[in-house]
């Protein structure tokens, strides 16, 4: 009889791998090629080390339109030229994409357009207080 502090014997070395989760392993080394179809193998060798954001944005059905972004910022950023030009279209393409698939990436567009509008309110709050420096130095010089 065994207690709860021993360690079960191997006698259940003939039980499935489901019922002995300890036995389990879920490194890629364990992994067999035959038991995985080739597309999965291809996505998760492509997701390794790959951000969530990354993750999450070839998640929804801009796929494509996200990877011919990121091939543009990687370019960009290899021959150092400057990002905003050179990948304008591509963006202006993702940010088509993921507007018409709102359903899935409407939390991204939403902190975008929070964003957006913080970035706006400071440029306005600069212009006024700049504004109001000139009206000051002005009066100030009569």
């Amino acid at each position: 009889m065994s207690t709860p502090d021993t360690k079960p014997s191997n006698s259940d070395s003939d039980s499935p791998p489901s019922q002995t989760p300890t036995q389990q392993s879920d490194s890629p080394a364990d992994a067999k090629p035959e038991d995985a179809p080739s597309d999965q193998m291809e996505l998760e060798d492509e997701e390794e080390g790959e951000c969530g954001f990354c993750l999450y944005m070839k998640g929804g059905g801009c796929r494509d339109s996200f990877i011919d972004w990121e091939k543009c910022i990687e370019a960009a950023e290899k021959n150092n030229e400057d990002i905003v030009d050179k990948c304008a279209e591509v963006t202006a393409k993702l940010r088509v994409c993921m507007e018409a698939h709102a359903d899935y990436y409407e939390p991204l567009l939403r902190v975008e357009k929070a964003a957006e509008k913080q970035f706006v309110d400071e440029l306005e709050k600069e212009a006024g207080t700049a504004e109001q420096t000139a009206d000051q130095n002005a009066s100030q010089s009569k």
